[in-house]
Protein backbone atom coordinates (compact mmCIF):
# COMPACT_ATOMS: atom_id res chain seq x y z
CA UNK A 1 0.00 0.00 0.00
CA UNK A 2 1.21 3.62 -0.79
CA UNK A 3 2.30 5.74 2.11
CA UNK A 4 -0.05 8.69 3.26
CA UNK A 5 1.19 11.78 4.82
CA UNK A 6 -0.43 12.46 8.21
CA UNK A 7 -0.12 16.18 7.98
CA UNK A 8 0.88 18.54 10.54
CA UNK A 9 -0.80 22.23 10.39
CA UNK A 10 2.48 23.18 9.09
CA UNK A 11 3.13 20.90 6.15
CA UNK A 12 -0.71 20.72 5.14
CA UNK A 13 0.12 24.02 2.51
CA UNK A 14 -3.74 24.81 1.18
CA UNK A 15 -5.63 22.58 4.08
CA UNK A 16 -3.79 24.38 6.59
CA UNK A 17 -7.01 26.89 7.97
CA UNK A 18 -8.46 23.83 7.91
CA UNK A 19 -6.24 21.41 10.12
CA UNK A 20 -6.02 24.59 11.97
CA UNK A 21 -10.09 24.26 12.59
CA UNK A 22 -9.55 21.24 13.76
CA UNK A 23 -6.94 21.95 16.15
CA UNK A 24 -9.08 24.07 17.87
CA UNK A 25 -12.38 22.31 17.88
CA UNK A 26 -11.30 18.90 18.95
CA UNK A 27 -8.05 20.23 20.95
CA UNK A 28 -6.16 17.99 18.53
CA UNK A 29 -5.77 17.02 14.89
CA UNK A 30 -7.38 13.83 14.18
CA UNK A 31 -5.31 11.27 12.07
CA UNK A 32 -8.37 11.29 9.39
CA UNK A 33 -8.04 14.98 8.81
CA UNK A 34 -4.45 15.34 8.58
CA UNK A 35 -4.66 12.38 5.94
CA UNK A 36 -7.09 14.14 4.20
CA UNK A 37 -5.34 17.00 3.85
CA UNK A 38 -3.14 16.09 1.21
CA UNK A 39 -6.06 17.13 -1.18
CA UNK A 40 -7.88 20.10 0.48
CA UNK A 41 -11.08 18.98 -2.15
CA UNK A 42 -11.62 16.12 -0.15
CA UNK A 43 -10.83 17.58 3.61
CA UNK A 44 -13.37 20.75 2.29
CA UNK A 45 -15.67 18.04 1.02
CA UNK A 46 -16.15 15.89 4.27
CA UNK A 47 -15.97 18.64 6.41
CA UNK A 48 -19.17 20.20 4.78
CA UNK A 49 -21.43 17.06 4.58
CA UNK A 50 -20.31 16.52 7.94
CA UNK A 51 -22.07 20.40 9.12
CA UNK A 52 -24.56 19.52 6.89
CA UNK A 53 -25.42 16.17 8.37
CA UNK A 54 -24.78 17.97 11.90
CA UNK A 55 -27.43 21.35 11.11
CA UNK A 56 -29.61 20.45 8.21
CA UNK A 57 -31.10 17.11 9.07
CA UNK A 58 -33.88 16.55 11.68
CA UNK A 59 -32.25 13.88 13.09
CA UNK A 60 -30.40 13.50 16.91
CA UNK A 61 -26.86 13.48 17.64
CA UNK A 62 -27.84 9.46 18.48
CA UNK A 63 -29.34 8.95 15.56
CA UNK A 64 -27.13 10.29 13.11
CA UNK A 65 -24.66 8.13 15.17
CA UNK A 66 -26.24 5.20 14.31
CA UNK A 67 -26.14 5.92 10.75
CA UNK A 68 -22.38 6.68 10.71
CA UNK A 69 -21.61 3.78 12.86
CA UNK A 70 -23.75 1.31 10.61
CA UNK A 71 -21.67 2.21 7.95
CA UNK A 72 -18.79 1.99 9.61
CA UNK A 73 -19.28 -1.31 10.78
CA UNK A 74 -20.48 -2.51 7.16
CA UNK A 75 -17.42 -0.78 5.41
CA UNK A 76 -15.39 -2.39 8.53
CA UNK A 77 -13.54 1.18 8.77
CA UNK A 78 -11.90 0.33 12.55
CA UNK A 79 -10.64 4.30 12.53
CA UNK A 80 -14.13 5.72 12.13
CA UNK A 81 -15.75 2.75 14.84
CA UNK A 82 -13.22 3.89 17.29
CA UNK A 83 -13.53 7.35 16.65
CA UNK A 84 -17.25 7.53 16.50
CA UNK A 85 -17.57 5.39 19.46
CA UNK A 86 -15.50 8.15 21.65
CA UNK A 87 -18.08 10.40 20.13
CA UNK A 88 -20.67 8.17 20.91
CA UNK A 89 -19.84 8.16 24.88
CA UNK A 90 -19.01 12.07 24.95
CA UNK A 91 -22.67 12.50 23.54
CA UNK A 92 -23.81 10.30 26.48
CA UNK A 93 -25.61 7.88 23.53
CA UNK A 94 -26.65 4.86 25.92
CA UNK A 95 -23.94 1.86 26.37
CA UNK A 96 -26.73 -0.40 25.10
CA UNK A 97 -26.73 1.34 22.21
CA UNK A 98 -22.83 1.61 21.55
CA UNK A 99 -22.87 -2.02 22.05
CA UNK A 100 -25.68 -3.39 19.11
CA UNK A 101 -23.66 -0.35 16.66
CA UNK A 102 -20.29 -1.91 17.37
CA UNK A 103 -21.74 -5.87 17.55
CA UNK A 104 -24.32 -4.76 14.25
CA UNK A 105 -27.02 -6.20 17.05
CA UNK A 106 -30.42 -5.22 16.91
CA UNK A 107 -31.08 -1.76 19.18
CA UNK A 108 -33.90 -2.50 22.28
CA UNK A 109 -35.64 1.12 21.27
CA UNK A 110 -37.94 -0.32 18.23
CA UNK A 111 -37.93 3.40 16.59
CA UNK A 112 -33.83 3.29 16.88
CA UNK A 113 -33.61 -0.21 15.36
CA UNK A 114 -35.62 0.96 12.66
CA UNK A 115 -33.23 3.13 11.69
CA UNK A 116 -30.81 1.19 11.93
CA UNK A 117 -31.99 -1.33 9.71
CA UNK A 118 -32.44 0.97 7.42
CA UNK A 119 -29.17 2.57 7.07
CA UNK A 120 -27.83 -1.28 6.82
CA UNK A 121 -30.40 -1.76 3.97
CA UNK A 122 -29.15 1.18 2.03
CA UNK A 123 -25.59 1.04 2.33
CA UNK A 124 -25.83 -3.40 1.65
CA UNK A 125 -28.07 -2.52 -1.45
CA UNK A 126 -26.79 0.45 -2.51
CA UNK A 127 -29.34 2.44 -2.19
CA UNK A 128 -31.77 -0.21 -4.44
CA UNK A 129 -33.88 -0.52 -1.43
CA UNK A 130 -37.17 -2.35 -1.73
CA UNK A 131 -40.59 -0.40 -0.75
CA UNK A 132 -41.17 -2.50 1.97
CA UNK A 133 -37.78 -0.87 3.40
CA UNK A 134 -39.15 2.73 3.48
CA UNK A 135 -42.24 1.43 5.15
CA UNK A 136 -40.59 -0.33 7.71
CA UNK A 137 -38.72 3.13 8.40
CA UNK A 138 -41.83 5.38 8.08
CA UNK A 139 -44.13 2.75 10.28
CA UNK A 140 -41.95 3.73 12.85
CA UNK A 141 -42.39 7.17 13.06
CA UNK A 142 -39.41 8.59 10.79
CA UNK A 143 -40.71 10.38 7.90
CA UNK A 144 -39.26 10.63 3.91
CA UNK A 145 -36.68 13.27 4.96
CA UNK A 146 -35.37 10.34 7.10
CA UNK A 147 -35.25 8.45 4.10
CA UNK A 148 -32.65 10.90 2.10
CA UNK A 149 -31.25 11.87 5.34
CA UNK A 150 -30.07 8.60 5.75
CA UNK A 151 -28.23 9.21 2.18
CA UNK A 152 -26.66 12.08 3.48
CA UNK A 153 -25.04 10.25 6.90
CA UNK A 154 -24.38 7.23 4.13
CA UNK A 155 -22.10 9.83 1.72
CA UNK A 156 -20.34 10.97 4.60
CA UNK A 157 -19.17 8.02 5.87
CA UNK A 158 -17.89 6.64 2.37
CA UNK A 159 -15.39 10.00 2.05
CA UNK A 160 -14.05 8.56 5.44
CA UNK A 161 -14.15 4.89 5.57
CA UNK A 162 -12.64 5.12 1.84
CA UNK A 163 -10.06 7.54 2.84
CA UNK A 164 -9.23 5.08 5.96
CA UNK A 165 -9.04 2.05 3.87
CA UNK A 166 -6.77 3.82 1.32
CA UNK A 167 -4.18 5.37 3.31
CA UNK A 168 -4.43 2.46 6.40
CA UNK A 169 -4.67 6.09 8.65
CA UNK A 170 -3.00 5.46 12.12
CA UNK A 171 -5.69 5.52 14.69
CA UNK A 172 -4.95 8.77 17.54
CA UNK A 173 -4.09 7.72 20.69
CA UNK A 174 -7.62 9.87 21.63
CA UNK A 175 -9.57 7.09 20.34
CA UNK A 176 -7.25 3.77 20.93
CA UNK A 177 -9.00 2.70 23.96
CA UNK A 178 -12.63 1.70 21.57
CA UNK A 179 -10.13 0.32 19.33
CA UNK A 180 -12.50 -2.11 17.03
CA UNK A 181 -11.31 -5.14 14.82
CA UNK A 182 -14.25 -6.57 12.50
CA UNK A 183 -12.73 -10.15 12.85
CA UNK A 184 -13.68 -10.43 16.24
CA UNK A 185 -17.12 -9.28 16.06
CA UNK A 186 -19.91 -11.40 16.03
CA UNK A 187 -21.50 -12.23 13.21
CA UNK A 188 -24.65 -10.86 11.80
Amino acid sequence: MSDFTVHTIESAGESKPMLEKSQKTYGFVPNLHAVMAESPALLAAYRSVADIFDTKTDLSPTERQIIAMTNNRLNGCTYCMAAHTSIMQGLKVPQDVIESLRDGTPIADPKLEALRVFSEQVNQKRGWVDDSDINALLSAGYTKQTVLDVIVGTAFKVLSNYTNHIADTPLDKQFAKNEWNADAQPAT
